[in-house]
């Protein structure tokens, strides 16, 4: 009783304590936008006219003659009702999801593998391994299909003839291009093999930041190698998984190089059409701008949604780190 304004005072005096703490808060978290601003300023100022052009351009009739004249016929919508009413569209989407799905995983799964043997090999072991995959890395990837379709060709191809030496078969002029699934699993494999270095190397690279004192705690616990990766390894790589995962749907979605070259213009029919080969096919080949400008835009939704899981999963884990 003799001292109530005390006691009032004393309830008070951590108010503004609470608000500093608040105002630093919102400042730190302020803090990571602020700095990547100019980053997206600058990609902002270089895609935003760009995209602007698809766009005005996918609702035009864009053909030579109008190419010719420097103007458009405005159609609206008709150009994505076009693609969306094509069978061969909804057949290409399909075809691609299964093949990005499996150039994904398999570049994933194999470049993780590699990480992983180049963490436990010696030295001089090590070093010739990581050569071997810059030299790959390096390698064009004009010169790479080259180099695969000479070792694939039917009539003295190397494939043929190793796998008929080790007597696995009879690859006597065995034709690798007969199929679409043939065709699209050659270049899934050489779109792997082409990707597994910068995946390795990447991967290698998180490995080496895990910290030695945790997987020696568990194995020392009594844990096995495998639950080793599953609960102490694994969770630290999963941000850097997710980036590359995200990075090589991107990649693989829109795959034309190595697609279109291996299997030849002479060979592309709609029954083994690509995304990106559909694309140069409309809008390209027949020259109509227009639709191709919409199957752009149609390809960019697609790759944001196969996207879409990685990249919320990228940011909930930044949020909790």
């Amino acid at each position: 009783m003799t001292h109530p304004d005390g006691m009032a005072v004393a309830a008070e005096a951590p108010r503004p304590r609470r608000r500093r703490l608040t105002r630093a808060a919102i400042g730190r978290g302020t803090v990571p936008y602020l700095l990547i601003l100019p980053v997206v300023g600058v990609l902002g100022a270089l895609l935003a006219y760009p995209i602007y052009r698809l766009v005005i351009l996918s609702l035009q009739k864009y053909t030579l003659f109008e190419l010719i004249r420097h103007k458009g016929v405005w159609v609206g919508l008709d150009n994505f009702s076009s693609i969306l009413h094509d069978q061969v569209f909804w057949h290409t989407v399909l075809r691609t999801v299964i093949f990005t799905v499996a150039n994904v995983g398999l570049t994933i799964a194999g470049g993780l593998a590699l990480a992983l043997l180049l963490v436990r090999v010696s030295g001089w072991v090590r070093i010739l391994l990581t050569s071997g995959l810059v030299l790959v890395w390096a390698m064009p990837q004009v010169v790479a299909v080259q180099v695969w379709y000479w070792m694939t060709n039917y009539q003295n191809g190397v494939v043929n003839y190793v796998l008929t030496q080790l007597h696995i078969g009879d690859f006597f002029q065995h034709d690798w291009y007969a199929s679409t699934f043939s065709q699209l699993s050659l270049v899934t494999l050489l779109i792997v093999w082409g990707a597994l270095p910068f995946v390795a190397i990447t991967l290698y690279a998180a490995l080496s930041q895990v910290p030695r004192e945790l997987v020696e705690a568990a194995e020392i616990d009594g844990a096995r190698p495998r639950r080793v990766f599953l609960d102490v390894t694994l969770p630290i790589l999963t941000p850097v998984l997710l980036i590359l995962t995200s990075l090589s749907i991107l990649w693989d979605f829109g795959v034309f190089t190595q697609a279109y070259l291996l299997i030849g213009p002479s060979h592309i029919t709609p029954g083994n059409y690509l995304m990106s080969i559909y694309l140069f096919q409309e809008g390209f080949q027949k020259a109509d701008y227009g639709k191709g400008s919409a199957i752009s835009i149609v390809m960019l939704v697609i790759v944001a949604a196969l996207s879409f899981f990685y990249v919320r999963k990228m940011v909930r884990v930044g949020e909790v780190e």
